[in-house]
């Protein structure tokens, strides 16, 4: 199978995943990556290497790298690799710019929910860019960005409420170490990417305090019950939940020394203090501003989520992890 079609891809977001993403596509694919620091730019030109968030993979050539939103704008397939907190300054600035964006497909590639709004990213990109549904698509899985940077094997769903939109996307990955997966069940692949970063810290908590893999596993089989009880409840359908985007993710997340969720909840779990924790990491944990959003929505709509509520109270309320398993031992016995 060829693909003569060399499609000309601009992504947001140069941290370890747009800049993954940007070496994976580069080999079929004419790509610009963008970050909006441009000391950064600068550095990774000259070095052909991100030090900060992907050290020691060189950056092939032939990817062009820039601090120009108009540059970056005027590509036909824009990846937005940005992080939840960031997103909409980001997406502001681009309404500024007068260019069109009615062809254009957005790939998000984010998983997290806004705090202040309870939206996902998807929701938020059409909202803030007045765009079609049909434009907007989704990348989710089991994704550890320096495994698939070093040409390890992967695979991810990329899902879209515009079928032909997905296959176009799904092509760009072709012959690539990620095998790609079409999907149409874009909320179903947000929810599941989203929710897993919580039970990922719950893990690392789990592991900072010294547990075993009885301990995660019991998280994790538990945690994708909490994850399918929020989902029934906004009639999501199971099914995604059940695939690469859901349980595999979820295991991929819990179980890497390279999750950043996974991470904080580790050095959370040791003792460590949250604000502490955050300030000297380089990169993103979207699973704590996550857990506050997701806790707000279930004490909202009274859905029960008993990890994340004790995960919300370490994190939040700074209670003790031991008395947060404590009392999730502790709950009313119950049947699976």
């Amino acid at each position: 199978m060829v693909f003569n079609i060399k499609e000309k891809i601009s992504i947001l977001g140069a941290g370890s995943w747009g800049t993954t993403l940007a070496i994976l596509l580069s080999k079929n694919s004419d790509v610009l990556l963008w970050s909006p620091f441009k000391e950064d730019v600068e550095e990774i030109i000259k070095n052909r290497e991100n030090k900060i968030f992907l050290p020691s993979i060189k950056i092939p050539e032939n990817i062009n790298i820039s601090s120009n939103l108009n540059l970056a704008l005027n590509r036909d397939i824009i990846i937005i690799a940005i992080p939840m907190e960031y997103l909409r300054n980001i997406l502001k600035k681009i309404r500024k710019i007068n260019i069109s964006l009615k062809n254009k497909v957005f790939l998000s590639v984010i998983k997290g929910i806004e705090i202040k709004s309870l939206k996902t990213a998807s929701q938020i990109i059409t909202e803030e860019l007045n765009i079609s549904k049909k434009q907007i698509a989704v990348l989710s899985g089991p994704t550890i960005a320096r495994e698939i940077a070093l040409g390890m094997p992967a695979v991810a769903n990329i899902a879209s409420s515009f079928y032909p939109n997905a296959l176009r996307l799904q092509k760009l990955f072709y012959n690539t170490n990620l095998r790609i997966y079409t999907n149409r069940d874009i909320r179903g692949i947000e929810i599941a990417g989203a929710l897993k970063n919580i039970i990922a810290i719950a893990s690392g908590i789990s592991d900072g305090l010294g547990f075993g893999t009885n301990a995660k596993s019991a998280l994790i089989c538990r945690g994708l019950k909490e994850i399918l009880r929020f989902a029934n409840f906004f009639k999501i359908k199971e099914k995604v939940f059940f695939g690469i985007s859901g349980i595999g993710d979820l295991c991929t997340t819990c179980f890497s020394q390279f999750s950043r969720n996974r991470y904080v909840g580790e050095m959370v779990g040791k003792g460590k203090k949250l604000k502490d924790i955050l300030k000297d990491m380089k990169m993103v944990a979207e699973g704590v501003p996550t857990t506050k959003a997701v806790y707000k929505i279930a004490k909202k709509y009274k859905i029960d989520m008993p990890i994340t509520s004790q995960v919300y109270a370490i994190l939040y309320k700074d209670k003790n992890p031991k008395l947060a398993l404590k009392d999730l031992m502790s709950r009313p016995l119950k049947e699976e």
